[in-house]
């Protein structure tokens, strides 16, 4: 009977030392864990703002109606379109900006006509054609009328006849 009460305490020292070591283990773990969890949060919402921002239009103007032929081989086919130029700033000549010009429709109408006259109907069609259409106007007014500095093309009538 001597030998039990000796016994017992190192059995429990022993479950009282693993006990501490469990706990320690899993403090470490949760730690890290939230840790990585935390630092994964920062790097999303980092990474979130150094996507290439594109500039907004501040301004708009409105084109008049055009009807242009398309380069359709087979068929005589052709596109009446609207659009709204989207600009950077407001355009020389307009209401409370100064300038010695008008805003020069001219130059901004041949650019956009040497772009939809090369146009098919059936690729003008479908919904890449006319992303790609708008691309390739903004580039375009872009190179031709830089002064306007256009941020965005918009389509207000879209009619394809066939």
């Amino acid at each position: 009977m001597a030998e039990e009460p000796n016994s017992n305490p190192s059995a429990k020292k022993s479950n009282t030392g693993l006990l501490i070591v469990i706990v320690a283990l899993v403090a470490v773990l949760g730690g890290a864990g939230g840790a990585w969890f935390l630092l994964h949060q920062g790097k999303t919402a980092q990474a979130a703002p150094a996507a290439p921002v594109e500039k907004t239009p501040e301004y708009m103007v409105h084109l008049e109606t055009f009807t242009v032929n398309l380069a359709d081989p087979e068929e005589s086919h052709f596109l009446r379109i609207t659009i709204d130029l989207g600009l950077g700033h407001a355009p020389k000549g307009a209401e409370g900006e100064k300038g010695n010009g008008d805003f020069p429709t001219a130059r901004a109408r041949d650019a956009i006509v040497s772009v939809l006259t090369v146009g098919s109907a059936a690729t003008l069609m479908t919904p890449e054609g006319k992303a790609q259409l708008k691309r390739d106007l903004v580039q375009v007014l872009q190179q031709k009328v830089p002064e306007i500095d256009v941020r965005d093309v918009y389509f207000t009538e879209f009619l394809v006849q066939r």
